[in-house]
């Protein structure tokens, strides 16, 4: 809603609310034993605003706003339908803020200056209970598979049984594991964030040079206290006789943690339960991080109808945020590392429209460097060493192109996408020997395969010569070969195609108010792919199978 009660006067209202409801996607096993669980999302923003015009040269923009989200996780009826464990959550974060900025342009000059006030409210309420007996099993039998006894309840009991103690075996789990006669963990918290912001910038264009110059300040004061000043300069210089454009920059930045799920994640991960019950490596609480990243590019014109832009991109972080999954579910927590290395470089080629044709491609290879220990958070997978190791966020080529016709200017168009990957890092399964311990619907999962002879629900594989074994959705390195920073495991490259066709004008009477109509048909070959198997920091995920949309809009 907008009002302009005068010519140097508006005042403007967004008002937002928004709900989603959604099953959370099971494996086999979890189907299988009948699991249900199911995920709400109530969201609404309220945020008023006020701009006042000074004269041709100042403006201030006042924008306050209240927004909120309520997250609820609900786990299946019966607790023992979930595998290998049930939880469930409540959690609701509200933000409370106004940002306000005065802006100045004239000459050479274009300057903003502005202050930035956010009061975040957070409250979890988190519970978990063990399902599985042989998820924290005490005990193991003579090939090293865990034993799925409820009456075990420690390895004291193990020798006499003729096994062997569970070197992975929590202690603290044994009060929360429902099969052992638990009860349900329940965790429940509350705190404020508190964050301030101050900034002035500055852009200069001097004959074909453009220069950007800021700097900010931030005040961070949540479970943890930071504050830093933050230097930005960019600069990028135009060759009018060649049509290229060259430009280069520089950020520092202070990073501050994630919210979701923060309070249970920093609670948690300073020995307490974070050690004794989760296993969790963290040290202290999550604090805010600082980064320096550097950009180039450059932009260049070829003749009238095509344009290729690069850019490389290298950003190094203290103290470097991503998140944990719990269980392979989608409850995510906060977790962060030393430091991280993260560099690249995208390119882009495209061809404006010409005689109804258009297209473009896309590529990028990312290199993603984390280094151990972690030091904040918590971890429910395997513990990662504390030397470098890629993330799932590491690829060395992907790239995208779409293609597109339109019948002259009001008509139908198509259009095709071509979408290639080279497959993200899988470090989950360093070798044979890791894929052959991975339970039958894990096999499945990836592909596994000994000769002529596929993984089954009901017939894992758990031997097989080096010259038959293979995965058809993961590439796992030659024997001896494997190196979690040098040469990981990865995802299986894949090709999808996407295809779609509509009116940007279904009713053609001029440019007024009209309709459009779109179809558009995404993996179109129905290829069945991971995105990403057994992530720390994202579990399991498939590529979505075929799927059809329609959308019809009304434009005025």
């Amino acid at each position: 809603l907008d009002y302009q009660p005068g010519q140097s006067d508006m005042l403007h209202l967004d008002l937002g609310f928004a709900r989603n409801w959604f099953q959370i996607p099971n494996t086999y096993d979890q189907q299988a034993a009948g699991q249900d669980q199911h995920q709400k999302v109530l969201s609404y923003n309220i945020a008023p605003g006020y701009i006042h015009l000074f004269g041709p040269s100042m403006v201030l923009a006042l924008n306050p706003y209240l927004r909120q989200d309520q997250v609820s996780y609900y786990p299946s009826r019966d607790p023992f339908d979930d595998s290998p464990a049930t939880l469930g959550q409540n959690r609701r974060l509200s933000n409370l803020g106004v940002r306000a900025d005065l802006s100045y342009s004239k000459g050479i000059h274009n300057i903003k200056a502005g202050l930035q006030v956010s009061h975040e409210f957070l409250t979890e309420h988190f519970r978990l209970g063990v399902t599985d007996p042989a998820y924290n099993a005490p005990c193991v039998d003579s090939t090293g598979q865990p034993i799925g006894d409820p009456s075990q309840t420690g390895p004291g009991q193990c020798a006499g049984a003729g096994d062997a103690p569970n070197q992975s075996f929590f202690p603290g789990l044994v009060p929360y594991d429902l099969s052992r006669s638990g009860s349900l963990f329940f965790f429940n918290g509350h705190t404020d964030v508190k964050e301030y912001g101050f900034y002035v910038q500055d852009q200069i264009k001097v004959g074909n040079f453009t220069i950007n110059a800021g700097l900010r300040g931030d005040i961070y004061r949540g479970l943890s206290a930071d504050a830093a000043a933050e230097p930005r300069f960019g600069v990028s210089y135009l060759i009018k006789r060649t049509g290229t454009v060259l430009r280069a920059s520089y950020s520092h930045t202070l990073e501050t943690p994630y919210n979701e799920n923060l309070i249970l994640s920093s609670a948690t991960g300073i020995g307490g339960l974070g050690e004794n019950v989760f296993g969790a490596q963290a040290a202290h609480p999550l604090a805010p991080g600082r980064r320096n990243q550097y950009n180039a590019g450059l932009q260049q014109s070829l003749g009238k109808y095509f344009v290729v832009d690069g850019d490389y991109f290298w950003k190094y972080t203290d103290n470097a945020f991503d998140f944990d999954t719990l269980l392979n579910t989608p409850v995510t927590f906060p977790i962060s590392w030393r430091k991280s290395k993260i560099d690249g470089v995208s390119a882009r080629l495209s061809m404006p429209n010409f005689r109804g044709f258009s297209w473009f491609t896309v590529m990028g290879h990312t290199r993603a460097r984390f280094f151990g220990p972690e030091v904040g958070g918590l971890i429910f997978n395997s513990p990662v060493a504390a030397n470098v190791f890629r993330i799932d966020h590491d690829q060395a080529f992907q790239q995208t192109t779409d293609v597109r016709y339109q019948y002259k200017k009001r008509g139908p168009w198509i259009s095709v996408t071509w979408r290639y990957d080279s497959g993200e890092v899988a470090g989950a399964v360093p070798d044979e020997a890791a894929a052959l311990a991975l339970t039958s619907d894990q096999q499945v999962q990836s592909g596994v395969f000994c000769g002529s002879t596929e993984a089954t629900l009901l017939s894992p594989i758990r031997a097989c010569p080096v010259a038959q074994f293979g995965t058809t959705r993961l590439r796992i390195p030659a024997p001896g070969t494997y190196n979690e920073d040098t040469n990981p495991s990865r995802i299986a490259p894949r090709n999808l195609f996407d295809a779609g066709a509509g009116f940007d004008n279904l009713f053609p009477h001029g440019d007024k108010a009209h309709f459009t109509l779109t179809l558009t048909v995404t993996n179109l070959t129905n290829q069945a792919a991971l995105y990403n198997f057994l992530s720390t920091f994202s579990g399991t995920h498939f590529i979505a199978p075929r799927t059809y949309q329609a959308g019809i809009g009304y434009v005025f």
